[in-house]
């Protein structure tokens, strides 16, 4: 017998006989075998709602595959290399009390306890069991005998043996790039060590160096063909400016410069000497006329308070014409008096110079923007919308004009190599790395662009290595289908990446152990281990991990003999290895967040066409969204956060599962708010008592009994209900899966009870518990084993429902959309007159539309339904040409509707021979019990009562209604 719904309870149980059965422990055999991944979780707090919604998406996807008949794989490891668990030590250490506030508050950890982490090796300790017991909470499927983390010493010798393998390929290269850099760390930085700037670009602006005297003022630009219209320069009278010798790596001339403080500091992370000279009042530098080193000209600075020192030199060259901030700030100069700066010049008679031509500007393009987006003045916020119009016509449509001499006709979305190139080469330009938004580290401090010297990068710009990650792109599966370009966007993007550091956790790098190797660049062909790891954990030493052993069982290298020897592995061990290993590769799904496809997705596909066969290549990515608590962004360090074990504490496992994937599709951004997963408890609710009513009734399966229209009606509908959950779950979209699969299918078993349908309640309870077992799979199984199946012992080994097009019944479907429509038609007749009926008359088609009607469906059907058509074709019938203008207007009403039906509707309608007629008269006790009057159903061709002359209105699928 069912109890009562105690969700913790239930999920205890089940997870526990799961657990002692070890159903989910996966090893080769006769089955189609299917290997499913999800982003380890990077163990600096309790998981959350983000890592909730992708490894239950993955959850419900293995468990969904494995009811399926496939051999199904869910592995899961731990990743804590890098600095972050290093800051988080330090700062617990400290008792840093924003640190102490978020993970006692949000993060659930006791004061105690916490206050004892203090050591990454602690940290790590902790958040391990943590973890593991919260995605056990929650009912992952998940094969744990494959479980790791990144530290363990064989995890290292995998790690060394892919870094050795890259480098011998020629893949690792040493050189000088532009990378994130902490000066506090004295570190680069990835995604995982960042505060905020997460996605911050490195941005490669020009420098072009304006003369004055025998000193150097270079202005940072992104578009630098517009020096050639510039007319003067900004600089804020607010700033702190610096005079510097610089002296470029490799060169011996040095140049002095007149930069701002701070970008004296970003110049320090290099690859220039720069040294202090002294400090030069920006009253100095006001008012002084410099000379453009690209047309020779000399342009008079002036004062503004919107230059930053954020960007650039502290300095910016100002380009009227082609720069609506610039043509602002000089318009609100305007008849000044400038003279506390010495300048006696009007700014009104600057003559605006104008170097590009576009089709949809005249002569000065920034000030026509200005005018079109009625901006006011240069603190407009209209301001912004004015330069990105601007900016983007003459990005992708201006060419650029004969005073840009050797350049003129060029197109603007190619010049800027071209010209940087050229002003490199004569020493007026160079180039300056800037983030593309600020980027502070997880310690707190404010990060630089560095160019390191003496780094190891992966050579990711290696075209060869590219046009094989485009390949692998070409013929895998991308989920939804429309972030295919933007992986290839992300590769055509993507450039050397620092994949070492000194300070952290992690593997030594094996050719230079003074490096380690940085955390996403040991994160990438992982999902390799969880095959080799079991046999780790069950049979050998780390030490026994050679690099003889990855490439006898991962690629199929050497000889068995001679690696058992090298490795002291017994060879019928080895060869189980590699055997698994070709059974279990490649990666046949690979769910991840969208925040994961620029930087591990990519470098995942990088490695995987480096270092394996084609056939080991991943086969598909599935990309979902973010998730916010109560509209806010959640953050692990600051707050808010819901953790998976507070949804879990407060709701069950079921519950939270259900709500976070009927959340939001795909990449859509989830929202979880405390009013909808009340409501998705009550649906749960719902659904187990439900349950509990069949089987207290003492319902049996009764498929085979004679079956009236409700009944074919509802295992119609279950069937596409069937059909449309595997459809969705194969596409990865778990809302649509859900819609399916619960709610649409809870409101159908509402409407077939309503009409009194009761016989194949056990037969429909039976295949709704399968139907939502990968998605609440720890009410299913009591469900299950209340219902004392003799199938397999648990649902979730259990065949998935399949659906049978054999009772797909049009007619039953079309019969009770016709008798739901005509009910709801009725009572909001009801509603809208407040009659109180006595008497219901309802009037059926007449027979001329009837037949009508099918012509229309019939012509459409063969591609040629028009207005036009119609008419001569029902002009031929006699009859229906008796009823002279009302034909016209049916058929104009008609003609649109059948044209805009989906295929579906339409093949429902078309194929079903429905006698209206007599299926509202086989059903007028149900009308006459939801209505509580007598009803009556009558032919509109001849009908017995009509006092108000209704039945004129009556078409196909629309019986007329008269109320007494």
């Amino acid at each position: 017998m069912l109890q009562d719904y105690k969700p913790h309870e239930i999920e205890k149980k089940w997870q526990k006989r799961w657990d002692e059965e070890k159903i989910f422990e996966a090893d080769p055999d006769n089955r189609e075998k299917f290997l499913i991944t999800v982003p380890y979780p990077y163990l600096n707090g309790n998981l959350h709602a983000g890592h909730t919604r992708t490894f239950t998406i993955g959850d419900a996807v293995a468990r969904h595959k494995r009811m399926k008949g496939y051999n199904v794989l869910y592995p899961m490891g731990f990743h804590v290399t890098g600095t972050p668990l290093v800051g988080l030590a330090e700062l617990i250490k400290k008792q840093e009390p924003k640190t102490m506030e978020v993970y006692s508050k949000y993060h659930g950890i006791p004061r105690n306890i916490l206050e004892n982490l203090d050591t990454p090796d602690k940290i790590v300790d902790y958040f391990t069991v943590e973890a593991e017991k919260s995605m056990k909470s929650i009912g992952y499927s998940i094969d744990w005998r494959r479980k790791f983390t990144t530290t363990e010493e064989a995890y290292k010798k995998f790690i060394e043996w892919q870094f050795n393998l890259l480098y011998k390929k020629g893949y690792i290269v040493k050189g000088s790039h532009p990378v994130k850099w902490c000066p506090s760390d004295d570190n680069p930085v990835e995604d995982h060590d960042i505060l905020h700037g997460e996605e911050a670009n490195i941005v490669d602006y020009t420098l072009i160096k304006f003369k004055y005297d025998d000193v150097i003022i270079p202005c940072a630009t992104l578009r630098p063909e517009t020096v050639f219209g510039v007319t003067n320069l900004w600089v804020n009278p607010e700033i702190e400016y610096v005079k510097v010798k610089v002296k470029k790596d490799g060169d011996d001339k040095s140049e002095y410069w007149i930069v701002s403080k701070r970008t004296y500091t970003k110049l320090q992370y290099t690859d220039k000497d720069v040294e202090y000279i002294e400090d030069v009042p920006a009253s100095s530098l006001i008012g002084i006329e410099v000379e453009n080193p690209v047309t020779g000209d000399d342009v008079i600075s002036l004062p503004a308070s919107f230059v930053t020192d954020e960007y650039g030199s502290g300095i910016v060259m100002s380009v009227p014409a082609h720069a609506p901030y610039d043509y602002l700030a000089l318009k609100d100069m305007y008849d000044k008096n400038l003279s506390e700066y010495g300048i006696n010049k009007n700014p009104r008679d600057i003559q605006f110079i104008s170097l590009i031509d576009v089709s949809e500007y005249g002569e000065f393009p920034a000030v026509e923007a200005v005018e079109e987006y009625g901006v006011v003045d240069q603190n407009d916020s209209r301001a912004e919308d004015a330069t990105k119009a601007v900016y983007r016509k003459e990005f992708h449509n201006g060419v650029l004009k004969e005073n840009t001499g050797k350049y003129a006709n060029i197109e603007v979305s190619k010049i800027k190599d071209i010209l940087t190139q050229d002003l490199i080469e004569q020493n007026i330009g160079e180039i300056f790395y800037e983030f593309s938004e600020p980027v502070v580290c997880r310690c707190g401090t404010p990060c630089v662009v560095k160019m390191v010297r003496g780094q190891w990068f992966l050579n990711y710009s290696d075209p060869e290595w590219k046009e094989n990650v485009y390949r692998c792109i070409d013929q895998m599966d991308i989920i939804p289908s429309e972030y295919r370009n933007e992986f290839k966007n992300k590769v055509d993007w993507i450039k050397d990446k620092a994949c070492a550091r000194k300070k952290g956790l992690g593997t030594r790098l094996p050719f230079d152990r003074q490096w380690l190797i940085e955390s996403l660049a040991d994160s990438t062909i992982y999902m390799a281990y969880y095959i080799v790891g079991k046999f780790v954990q069950e049979n050998f030493t780390p030490k026994q991990m050679v690099p003889e052993t990855f490439d006898f069982v991962l690629l199929g290298k050497g000889n068995l003999e001679d690696v058992a020897e090298k490795s002291g592995i017994d060879k019928d061990i080895l060869e189980q290895m590699r055997y698994e290993f070709e059974y279990w590769y490649p990666v046949d799904l690979r769910s991840s967040g969208k925040d994961l496809v620029p930087n591990h997705l990519i470098f995942f596909l990088f490695h995987h066409v480096a270092i394996f066969d084609e056939d080991k290549w991943p086969q598909t990515i599935a990309v979902n969204g973010f998730v916010s608590l109560e509209g806010e962004k959640m953050s692990k360090s600051k707050g808010p956060l819901l953790t998976l074990n507070d949804a879990v504490d407060n709701y069950g496992a079921d519950i939270s599962r259900v709500y976070i994937l009927s959340n939001a599709e795909q990449t859509q951004d989830a929202d979880w708010r405390s009013s909808g997963i009340e409501a998705t408890k009550k649906q749960i609710e719902r659904f187990h008592n439900f349950a509990r009513e069949i089987l207290d009734s003492g319902l049996s399966q009764n498929k085979e009994s004679e079956l009236h229209q409700i009944d074919r009606w509802i295992l119609s509908r279950l069937q596409h209900n069937i059909m449309d959950t595997n459809d969705a779950l194969d596409a990865i979209k778990t809302r649509n899966a859900l819609q399916n699969s619960f709610f649409f299918l809870s409101n159908e078993i509402k409407w077939y009870q309503r009409r009194g349908g009761e016989k194949l309640l056990y037969d429909i309870l039976d295949t709704w518990v399968r139907l939502m077992s990968p998605f609440a799979p720890h009410i299913c199984e009591e469900i299950w084993e209340s219902m004392g199946n003799k199938g397999p012992e648990f649902v979730s080994l259990a065949p998935y429902p399949e659906h049978d097009p054999e009772l797909i019944d049009n007619a039953a479907e079309l019969g009770e959309e016709l008798i739901n429509n005509t009910l709801s038609d009725i009572e909001e007749i009801i509603k809208v007159t407040k009659i109180n009926p006595k008497k219901i008359v309802i009037y059926t088609s007449p027979e001329w539309k009837n037949e009508s009607y099918k012509r229309a469906l019939k012509m459409h059907n063969e591609g040629n339904l028009n207005i036009g058509n119609l008419m001569k074709d029902l002009m031929q019938d006699p009859v229906i040409k008796s009823y002279g203008k009302e034909v016209q207007k049916f058929v104009q009403k008609i003609a649109p509707n059948i044209t805009s039906m989906d295929r579906e509707k339409f093949d429902k309608i078309y194929n079903a021979d429905l006698d209206e007629e007599s299926v509202l008269k086989e059903n007028l006790g149900f009308f006459e019990k939801e209505t509580g009057c007598t009803v009556e159903i009558d032919n509109a061709d001849n009908p017995q009562y009509d006092p108000d002359n209704k039945s004129r209105y009556a078409a196909p699928l629309k019986p007329a209604i008269y109320i007494e």
